[in-house]
C-alpha cells in the first residue's frame, strides 16, 4: 500500500497538484499576513477605505478576464507542444486583444469612477487614488494572463516560486515604507497593484526574453482569440460566481447581521477548500485539452477524479470535525460556525467531484455551451432556493439550495459528457 502511495506522490502530476496547492495557500497565507501588518499601520477608517478599493480592482480583474483564461487552457496546451509560429501568434493577439477590451472598460471606469464614489462607494478618497485604482486594474489583469500562460505551460513551480517572491518583495518595500511613515492607502494601492505584478513581469522577462522578442514580432491575428468560445465561458463563469455569492447576499437582505457574520466565516472556510480543487483543476487542464483518442479520456478521468478526491475528503473532514475544534479557532463568539460549515461541506462534496465533465466539455471537446447552460441553471435553482428556505430555515437553507442547484447541474454536464463522448468515437 506504502509503495503505490509513494509512486502516486512521484508522478508529475502529483507533484504539480502539491506545488500549486502549496503556492496558492502561500498567496493565502500572506493575503493574512499583510492584513496583519496594515491593521497596525492604518486606521480602521484608512484600511476600510484600502478595502473597499482593492477590492474592486480584483473583482474587475477577475471580470475582465472575458473567458480567456479558459482559452488559454483549452488552446495553449497544443500548441505549446509544436512550438510554431502559430505560438507566439495566440499568445499576442489574445494578450492585445483582452488589453484591448479591458481599456475601454477602464477607461470608462477613469471617467466616472469619482461620481460612482459620491453615489455609491463612498470612500471618500481622493481622485489620484481612485486613478490609481483603475490603472492597477489592467496590470492585475496582465499579471493573471501570464500567470495563466505559464500554468498552461506546466511550469508551476516556477511560477509560484516568482509569485510568492514578488509577496516577499512587497512586504519588504510596505515595511520600509512603514518606517519611512510613508504609508497611505494610495501608496499600499501602488504596491499591490502596480509594484507586485512589474516584480512578477520583470522574472518573466529576465528568463525568457528571447520569447518576448518573438512574441513582439508574431503576426497579430484576431481568430486566434476564439470570441465565440472565449465569451460563452465567461457569461457562464459569471453566472456560477455570481450564484456562490446569492446565499450570502440574500440572508443579508432576510435576516440579522450576526447570522451573516456566522455564515460568511463558514463561507471562507469552504472556499479555502475550493482554493485546493481550483489549484488540481490548473493542473489537470491542459492534459484534458490534449486528449484526442478514447483511453486517453479513461485515462485522464481516472487521474482526474482521485486527485479530486483530496478536496472530497477535505470537505468531509469538516464534516466530521469536532464542534471543539471549531470554538478553539473561532472562540465561543461564533458558536453557530461550525454547524454550518458541516452543513456546508457536504453539498461541495459533489462541487469537487462535479469538475471533471466541466474539464472534459470545456478542454477536450470544447463546448462551453453547456457549461453556460448548467451555470444558468444553477445560479436560478440556488437563487430561488434561497429566496424561499432562507425565510423559514435561516442559515441552514442555503445548504439545501446549494446542494439541489450542484445536483442538477452536474447532472446537465454528466449527461451532455456521455452525449459528447459517443459523438467523439461513433464512426
Amino acid at each position: 500500500m506504502i509503495p503505490r502511495i509513494l509512486n502516486f506522490i512521484k508522478r508529475p502530476t502529483s507533484k504539480n497538484v502539491i506545488i500549486n496547492t502549496v503556492g496558492n495557500y502561500l498567496n493565502i497565507f500572506f493575503t493574512a499576513f499583510f492584513a496583519l501588518i496594515l491593521v497596525r499601520i492604518l486606521t480602521p477608517a484608512q484600511y476600510g477605505v484600502l478595502s473597499v478599493l482593492l477590492g474592486i480592482a480584483y473583482v474587475l480583474a477577475n471580470i475582465l478576464d472575458f473567458g480567456i483564461t479558459a482559452t488559454i487552457y483549452s488552446y495553449f496546451p497544443s500548441l505549446y507542444e509544436k512550438r510554431t509560429e502559430e505560438l507566439y501568434s495566440f499568445i499576442k493577439s489574445t494578450f492585445f486583444y483582452q488589453s484591448f477590451l479591458s481599456l475601454l472598460v477602464i477607461a470608462g471606469l477613469f471617467i466616472s469612477f469619482p461620481s460612482l464614489d459620491k453615489v455609491f462607494f463612498k470612500t471618500g478618497a481622493p481622485l489620484w487614488e481612485l486613478w490609481l485604482t483603475s490603472f492597477s486594474v489592467l496590470f492585475l489583469i496582465w499579471q493573471n494572463f501570464f500567470q495563466n500562460i505559464l500554468f498552461a505551460a506546466k511550469k508551476f513551480l516556477k511560477t509560484n516560486i516568482y509569485l510568492n517572491l514578488s509577496n516577499i518583495l512587497k512586504t519588504s518595500v510596505i515595511l520600509f515604507l512603514s518606517s519611512a511613515k510613508l504609508v497611505t492607502v494610495g501608496s499600499i494601492i501602488f504596491v499591490f497593484g502596480i509594484i507586485g505584478p512589474a516584480i512578477f513581469f520583470l522574472f518573466i522577462f529576465i528568463e525568457k526574453r528571447e520569447v518576448v522578442n518573438k512574441i513582439i514580432r508574431s503576426a497579430l491575428d484576431r481568430k486566434e482569440v476564439r470570441f465565440g468560445y472565449t465569451f460563452t465561458y465567461f457569461i457562464a463563469s459569471q453566472f456560477f460566481n455570481l450564484g456562490l455569492r446569492m446565499d450570502l447576499f440574500l440572508l443579508s437582505f432576510f435576516r440579522s447581521k450576526t447570522e451573516v457574520g456566522f455564515y460568511g466565516l463558514s463561507q471562507k472556510i469552504i472556499l479555502t477548500i475550493i482554493t485546493t480543487v481550483i489549484s488540481i483543476t490548473q493542473v489537470l487542464s491542459p492534459s484534458f485539452s490534449k486528449i484526442r483518442l478514447k483511453n486517453e479520456i479513461i485515462s485522464n478521468l481516472k487521474t482526474g477524479f482521485m486527485y479530486l478526491l483530496v478536496p472530497a475528503f477535505l470537505f468531509l473532514a469538516l464534516f466530521f470535525t469536532p464542534d471543539q475544534v471549531y470554538e478553539l479557532f473561532f472562540t465561543r463568539s461564533f458558536n453557530q460556525t461550525s454547524a454550518i460549515t458541516k452543513a456546508l461541506s457536504l453539498p461541495f462534496i459533489l462541487y469537487a467531484l462535479g469538475s471533471l465533465p466541466m474539464l472534459f466539455l470545456l478542454y477536450t471537446v470544447k463546448k462551453p455551451g453547456y457549461i453556460l447552460i448548467s451555470n444558468v441553471i444553477f445560479f436560478v435553482i440556488l437563487t430561488l432556493g434561497c429566496y424561499f428556505l432562507i425565510p423559514r430555515y435561516g442559515v441552514f437553507g442555503p445548504p439545501y439550495a446549494i446542494a439541489f442547484a450542484l445536483i442538477v447541474a452536474i447532472f446537465i454536464q454528466v449527461y451532455a459528457s456521455l452525449v459528447e463522448f459517443k459523438k467523439m468515437f461513433s464512426s
